[in-house]
């Protein structure tokens, strides 16, 4: 992976911190929204890691592809995953 590794963990251990947070309203029976709240808070940061990611890829993968070959299967393992985000 070339994305940042330590940006990627930090980001990815607070998103845990925040699952684990959501798990224990449930179980204490808080109130929906609040819970929505956090975890409309919890997908936004996992998406965020997510650009991280992509990112890397698409300026480290499909930049040096070693052939079009290549280059066309990364572009399209992206378009796939593109297509699962929108």
């Amino acid at each position: 992976m070339m994305a940042d590794e330590k940006t990627v963990l930090r980001l990815l251990k607070i998103a845990r911190g925040q699952l684990d947070g959501i798990i224990k309203m449930v179980e204490e029976d808080r109130y929906c929204m609040d819970i929505s709240q956090q975890i409309l808070a919890a997908d936004a940061l996992l998406r965020r890691v997510n650009k991280e990611v992509l990112t890397a890829h698409l300026k480290h993968c499909v930049e040096h592809a070693h052939s079009d070959q290549e280059r066309a299967q990364k572009i399209d393992e992206l378009v796939q995953v593109l297509g699962k985000l929108l």
